[in-house]
């Protein structure tokens, strides 16, 4: 069996890390988590300046979806304890990737060629090397449109935009032709829209929401609050989604203070 695929368990229950990674111990024995895999998405696109096909985020995010889903864990579970890390060192000419969960790493690789034989060896990887600094609001945005892209906006998703938006340019107002605006006006144009295939999805608006912001800020634990509160408060189930606005601003906030540790 390829370690690139999950394995099938013989009867229905939650996907854990051991299904997915080659790991042992306490952390194969936990299912994948929403916020675990926010955490991961925004640890990659942190450092190398997307969320690579193939690589830890893309399997996580599936597996933490389906464990939703399932019922088997809630939208604002986290189950690792110390943190996820993707952290690069440059040895013999090749940049070599490191992903880690908990402090046990679940994948190496480099641009060159794979360096082991774990699920994680052959992911792919841009020429261009990516930032290690602190995780901005707009960045979580666009974050947003790797891990919930398809999600079609609702008045939900508009209020926690609008809130990043606040957060990341200081302005009290929502500004025009800005991200919060293309987020409301989607928003109005889908509960208008009879068939699903017309409504604005959240990629639509957030693939570039760091340019559309103007100015942009570093996102911290405050940040994620006010934003996770807009998102919940404007939600008719009181809920966020596993993967939306508020989970990858919190994610980002979550990696930032590791990243100050």
């Amino acid at each position: 069996m390829s370690q690139q695929q999950l394995r099938k368990p013989e009867e229905e229950e939650a996907i854990k890390y051991g299904d997915v990674f080659d790991v042992q111990g306490k952390l194969a024995e936990k299912p994948v988590a929403p916020k675990d895999a926010a955490m991961m998405q925004m640890a990659e696109n942190a450092l190398l300046g997307e969320t690579k096909k193939g690589c830890a985020a893309a399997a996580m995010v599936s597996a933490a979806m389906k464990n939703e889903k399932a019922g088997f864990v809630g939208h604002e579970d986290v189950n690792v304890d110390s943190g996820v890390t993707v952290e690069e060192t440059h040895l013999a000419g090749k940049r070599i990737i490191t992903e880690s969960i908990d402090n046990e790493v679940i994948g190496q690789y480099s641009q060159a060629a794979p360096l082991t034989s774990g699920p994680y060896s052959s992911c792919e990887q841009s020429e261009e090397e990516g930032g290690g600094g602190p995780i901005t609001i707009g960045e979580a945005l666009e974050a947003t449109a790797l891990t919930a892209g398809n999600k079609p906006v609702e008045w939900s998703d508009a209020a926690a935009i609008q809130a990043a938006e606040v957060r990341a340019t200081g302005r009290t107002s929502i500004m025009p032709g800005g991200v919060a605006a293309a987020a409301q006006s989607a928003a109005t144009l889908n509960a208008r829209a009879s068939r699903e295939e017309e409504k604005t999805k959240l990629c639509d608006v957030l693939s570039n929401a760091t340019e559309r912001l103007g100015s942009d800020k570093a996102a911290t634990r405050r940040d994620a609050e006010g934003v996770a509160v807009a998102e919940l408060r404007n939600d008719p189930t009181l809920t966020t989604h596993p993967a939306g606005v508020s989970a990858s601003v919190t994610a980002a906030a979550r990696l930032n203070d590791q990243i100050s540790k």
